[in-house]
């Protein structure tokens, strides 16, 4: 808990200095929200729309958020979209209707809600863009995320540390290759996937140009290896093909860049069953390393187990509770923390944001980072299934 209170208190420190610098979205800044600033939170009903609950990670947010939420008194209209566009839709149009004062949206597609947004936003309703980002609109008023730039380029970093291209510290370990590596990219109706492809390329691209790194398929384009909704199973199938065009018969693949969980455990599936891992000792083929994001449990027992290599932990706590305050400021017709208004250009404005630190994960600090902070417990980690 010592490091959660840290991470918050860091973050805070930062918002002081641009905590003024907030820009109107959907109310007009400072005046969003106002007719509910004399409100009892009791009376007073936010909507949360998020993508799935075929991740982990956004039923841990929905629980983190409705609890913040209803401790302060809110009423909550908490829904999941199933990964289906007309299914957000018609959820937040039932939201609108419903009497929703605040709007806090995971949008599945950027782009795909210009009508709920103007609806809201002509009706003086604040709306929180909560770590995807809505695109094209002047209707945000706070955008609470992570830096997905950094996620990318530490899930790149975590890569070059497994093939023993990098130390820890980013020095030089001297590992020269060639390497063949495989990039997987996120769904490409989500804008944090473009922000993951470009820091990860931000720190790959040298040791592609130099041949350290071989990405033998040709396949380096975000368009290319894009997952549609990061899908487990169609990331074990791209990985399947990729296998059988590329790899049958002669090289081996040394690591595969993954950009979350749930598509390192669709390739990690395709490697073994190819033959990867420490099983076969006839024909041995190492496990290629392997990155991820969210840490979640399946793949955290998967890291303790030395199967998958990384994680990269974002602590939806933080980020719930970072929702949940901003939420409350706009509610209350007063601006809500920040610590970037120069970043996240949405098309239409530049959102005001608030970045949460991130933190990769290794075998060497699951308990450091995860257990003792409460996150999980030791027998989670165990297991590889939530109590």
């Amino acid at each position: 808990m010592q490091k959660r209170i840290f991470l918050i208190a860091a973050a805070a420190a930062t918002s002081l200095v641009l905590a003024g610098c907030a820009g109107g979205g959907a109310g007009g800044g400072a005046g969003a929200g106002a007719a509910s600033a004399t409100a009892a939170p009791s009376d007073l009903r936010i909507g949360v729309s998020l993508p799935s609950q075929d991740e982990e990670r956004w039923i841990s947010d929905g629980k983190a958020i409705k609890e913040g939420l209803e401790k302060i008194g809110y009423q909550v209209d908490m829904q999941y979209a199933n990964n289906d566009i007309p299914t957000q839709q018609q959820q937040l149009d039932q939201m609108l209707t419903k009497g929703a004062d605040l709007l806090i949206l995971a949008p599945l597609d950027g782009t795909a809600l210009a009508p709920q947004l103007q609806a809201a936003a002509g009706a003086n309703i604040p709306i929180v863009s909560y770590d995807r980002l809505i695109r094209n609109s002047s209707d945000v008023d706070l955008y609470v995320t992570f830096d997905n730039f950094k996620v990318g380029a530490q899930q790149a970093t975590s890569l070059l540390e497994g093939l023993g291209i990098l130390n820890k510290d980013g020095t030089e370990a001297g590992a020269k290759g060639p390497f063949n590596v495989e990039l997987f990219g996120g769904s490409l109706d989500d804008n944090n996937a473009t922000l993951y492809y470009k820091g990860a390329m931000s720190v790959l691209q040298k040791y592609i140009d130099n041949g350290t790194i071989v990405v033998k398929s040709g396949q380096d384009e975000l368009a290319q290896i894009t997952i549609e909704n990061y899908s487990q199973d169609k990331a074990q199938e791209r990985m399947d093909n990729l296998l059988t065009s590329t790899y049958t018969g002669g090289p081996i693949l040394d690591g595969a860049l993954t950009p979350n969980d749930s598509i390192a455990r669709g390739v990690i599936t395709a490697l073994q069953n190819a033959g990867y891992g420490p099983t076969l000792e006839s024909d041995p083929k190492p496990m290629p390393i392997t990155t991820g994001q969210d840490a979640e449990i399946a793949s955290v027992k998967s890291i303790n187990d030395n199967v998958q290599y990384s994680t990269v932990f974002k602590d939806t706590r933080i980020l719930a509770e970072q929702a949940v305050e901003g939420a409350q400021d706009l509610l209350a017709g007063a601006e809500p923390e920040v610590n970037d208004t120069q970043t996240y250009d949405n098309g239409s404005m530049v959102v005001p944001s608030f970045l949460v630190p991130i933190q990769p994960i290794y075998m060497d600090n699951i308990e450091s980072v995860l257990v003792e902070s409460g996150y999980y417990t030791p027998e989670e980690v165990k297991t590889g299934r939530l109590q």
